[in-house]
């Protein structure tokens, strides 16, 4: 077990990863790994930009450090690449793509997406807030407080026009300001704010009226976390919150903050104050607000969850027609080829993927096989692929030798391709009545040649990936397929799909499965292939694409 790490400078990490909510992580062990692998103390198996062990938090005597483990993409350290251990202060960001984390010292980071709304720190003291109740008490019949057993007329009709208006079928951001309208109404008040919850610590601002609201950290900690409504009906008289500047400045004289909560969850915030005393908030007041909230908070997930529906069902649409159009760009069938035995395989992980593969025939009777995969995955990844896939017909219809061949595909990749991607490509130009074989191998997987002796003959890389630079150079190699070899192009899918006990299947693994079904036919060994990495996965889903090429002479 990690040894655990207390103090007044314990600090903090703020993780935000696409699609999901903000993470907070309070650093008490003595160092954090983090990367895809499930091994790691901060582990995100999806994001396959991550290396399986990616980078490292460490604790020394004075403060914490970072350092990267040597990972295949990288990693940002306030906007330059992490080359050596750095020092963490209270505000450096570290990126290591996708991540965005942020460290500091514990509680003392601001998000910006707090906007104008400031939180104000002040001692617990020892005095109560004037009323703290919660929302059960609220509706537990016959409750009293402060002798009192009922509302007023005035409260009554308030809350019938917020159920009818509430009702109604406004969109959710019209909601919001909908909300603050009727509370500031029905308490008189002359400012409020409407937050929400996003995420763990994270507030956002829905709505608001007056300027530079300052909200006691003391009265959203009670509200957010303990779902209790809370009613100040003289702020200067209250011996924790009288003297403090930010209620002198304002003149602050009344609060009302209740949680927007359906049953016992809180997801967010309704704040109100009053500089006067003519007419100060009562019980009445923070009984009404806290019903009102509650009913706001309803029909808010509501809202919220028939738009998230309608946001997936209309993204799920257009992803399956975008993987229809990928499906297309790739080869139906392989060409029929006297003397070879030809087949391909894609497999995507998600609706639309990233990797590439393609067998292009000349007039002359040579046959070109490519495979790519571009970094990433999803539409980024695809919209890429597409690119690529488009980018490669249109030069290798020309005469060009294949070194200059690559060299004009990666300028026209690098034109397009964002600065944080590349693509991994290889490609052959196969003479079909000998048997040559001419390829280029920018930074891909090697592909493998197995003999008829079951030897293996790897094509190792002859350049960098595409798009990394303008300038990059490609040397050409040649080798020969004889009768009988099968020549495997495949992307890292393949080699790097995990066992239930995070084991890689492994270069070697697929050796191993080549040379036992070498003589089946290019169909047959990619069935082959296929079952071994669903068995050997426990069909779990793919964490990559998988595609596969080959060529067997016959």
């Amino acid at each position: 077990m990690a040894s655990v790490v207390t103090g007044p400078n314990v600090g903090e990490l703020i993780i935000d990863s696409p699609g999901t909510a903000i993470q907070r992580v309070r650093l008490e062990q003595v160092q954090y790994k983090l990367g895809r692998s499930s091994t790691n103390d901060l582990a995100f198996p999806s994001d396959q930009k991550l290396s399986r062990n990616h980078l490292i938090f460490e604790r020394e005597s004075d403060g914490w450090t970072v350092r990267d483990l040597g990972s295949k993409n990288g990693t940002q350290f306030n906007g330059s690449d992490l080359t050596a251990t750095r020092r963490l202060a209270p505000g450096d960001q570290i990126t290591p793509e996708p991540l965005l984390i942020r460290y500091d010292v514990l509680g003392e980071f601001t998000d910006s997406r707090l906007n104008e709304i400031t939180f104000v720190s002040e001692d617990s003291g020892h005095s109560e807030l004037t009323v703290s109740l919660d929302l059960q008490a609220v509706l537990r019949t016959g409750t009293t407080l402060q002798g009192r057993t009922s509302v007023e007329n005035a409260h009554l009709s308030a809350l019938v026009r917020a159920g009818r208006e509430l009702a109604g079928n406004g969109t959710l951001e019209t909601l919001f300001e909908l909300i603050l309208e009727l509370s500031l109404g029905a308490a008189q008040a002359s400012r409020g704010v409407v937050m929400t919850r996003e995420g763990e610590g994270v507030l956002k601002t829905r709505a608001t009226r007056g300027e530079g609201v300052r909200i006691s950290t003391r009265v959203r900690d009670l509200v957010i976390d303990k779902g209790k409504s809370v009613l100040i009906q003289d702020a200067r008289s209250d011996q924790d919150l009288g003297m403090r500047e930010s209620i002198v400045a304002q003149e602050i004289r009344s609060i009302l903050a209740v949680p927007l909560q359906t049953d016992d969850r809180v997801i967010g915030l309704l704040y109100l104050d009053s500089p006067f005393l003519v007419r100060g908030f009562n019980t009445e007041d923070l009984n009404l607000l806290t019903v009102m909230a509650n009913i706001a908070a309803i029909r808010i997930e509501h809202a919220r969850l028939i738009a998230e529906e309608e946001s997936r069902k209309m993204l799920a649409r257009e992803l399956e027609r975008a993987a229809e159009i990928q499906r297309r760009l790739l080869p139906s069938n392989a060409p029929e080829v006297d003397g070879f035995d030809l087949a391909g395989y894609n497999a995507q992980c998600r609706t639309v993927g990233g990797d590439y593969y393609d067998f292009l025939p000349y007039p002359d009777g040579r046959l070109a096989i490519l495979v790519g995969d571009v970094s990433g995955k999803g539409l980024s990844a695809a919209l890429l692929m597409s690119n690529l896939q488009a980018a490669a017909r249109v030069v290798f219809e020309s005469p060009e030798p294949l070194g200059a061949q690559i060299s004009r595909l990666n300028r026209s990749i690098a034109m397009s391709c964002p600065g944080s991607c590349f693509i991994t490509f290889f490609a052959a130009v196969l003479d079909i009545k000998t048997g040559k074989l001419l390829h280029c191998n920018a930074g891909h997987n090697p592909p493998l040649i197995v003999r008829t002796d079951n030897q293996v003959h790897s094509l190792a890389a002859t350049g960098l990936p595409l798009g990394i630079t303008r300038d990059g150079g490609y040397e050409v190699k040649s080798s020969c397929l004889e009768p009988g070899d099968v020549l495997v192009l495949f992307s890292d899918g393949v080699t790097e799909a995990c066992s239930p006990d995070d084991e890689e299947f492994g270069e070697q693994g697929l050796i191993r499965l080549i040379q036992e079904n070498r003589n089946c036919s290019a169909a047959d060994l990619i069935e082959a292939i296929s079952e071994k990495l669903k068995t050997f996965t426990a069909g779990a889903p793919p964490a990559d694409d998988i595609t596969l090429a080959i060529a067997r002479r016959c």
